[in-house]
């Protein structure tokens, strides 16, 4: 794929373009920005919520562009906000058979554009946006974009082992390395999006090049013309993908995309 460029760079953000702690490198910064130059479009793909792709587009710089929310849930152009597609779904039988096997967990749905409905509080910093407490009851109570299941007190092997005992069905779920899932609409994911996406500006399939290092990457690194796993990507994401970068630590993201510069 010597001669292949991409006409469209779909990036995760959360150990792909930033670090844990929600730090992004100049290097990233300014090789991200560039791909611009060579008129490439770049789309931010991220299971964050709209406020959350500002905070990347704002560390990026970009003023407008397109993005992939909600881990597909949400296909947007920025600034001004304009959603493009808003899938929702009933997610009451799915949280209801949690709560019954974890009735501590804390939930979240996302209020678009705005940011979380939550049960209780979440850790500090882990959701973006305004934050409004209400029951379970009202956040179940009319279809949704995305949940979020948080367990603080499990480990993620324990949190693991109860979610694939739970049979979650018409769902599409991802867990996160920490005690978390997202619930998202069945056939929903970054590949769905980005699909929906590429109709939307005319760009071909074959034609993207998708960076990414989560479990909710998987689909979209195989649905690309090229994906690319980051280096610290658990086994069954760097199956899906066509290679293999750095990681996060090592400005991954940098080696893939200079040679398009």
């Amino acid at each position: 794929m010597s001669d292949w460029r991409p006409r469209l760079v779909a990036l995760d953000v959360d150990g792909t373009l930033v670090t844990g702690r929600n730090e992004m490198s100049p290097a990233v910064r300014e090789t991200v920005r560039g791909l611009r130059d060579q008129d490439i479009e770049v789309v931010i793909a991220t299971g964050r919520s709209v406020p959350g792709v500002m905070d990347a587009a704002d560390k990026l710089g970009f003023e407008r562009g397109h993005a992939i929310g909600s881990n597909g849930s949400l296909v947007f152009t920025y600034r001004p906000t304009e959603l493009l597609r808003a899938v929702t779904f009933d997610a009451s039988e799915a949280v209801q058979s949690i709560l019954d096997r974890m009735p501590d967990v804390l939930v979240a749905v996302e209020e678009v554009g705005v940011g979380y409905r939550v049960n209780r509080a979440f850790p500090s910093d882990e959701l973006g946006g305004s934050i409004t407490v209400q029951s379970v009851e009202e956040l179940i109570g009319e279809p949704v974009t995305r949940v979020i299941i948080r367990s603080p007190e499990h480990s993620t092997e324990e949190f693991r082992e109860v979610v694939a005992d739970l049979g979650l069905t018409d769902t599409n779920y991802y867990i996160g390395y920490t005690a978390w899932l997202d619930i998202a609409p069945v056939g929903t994911s970054k590949a769905s999006g980005l699909d929906f996406l590429c109709q939307h500006l005319g760009i071909a399939q074959s034609d993207v090049l998708a960076i990414g290092d989560g479990n909710n990457d998987i689909e979209m690194l195989s649905w690309a013309g090229r994906g690319v796993a980051m280096g610290q990507a658990l086994d069954e994401v760097i199956a899906a993908a066509d290679d293999v970068t750095g990681s996060i630590d090592d400005d991954g993201v940098v080696d893939v995309l200079r040679p398009y510069l």
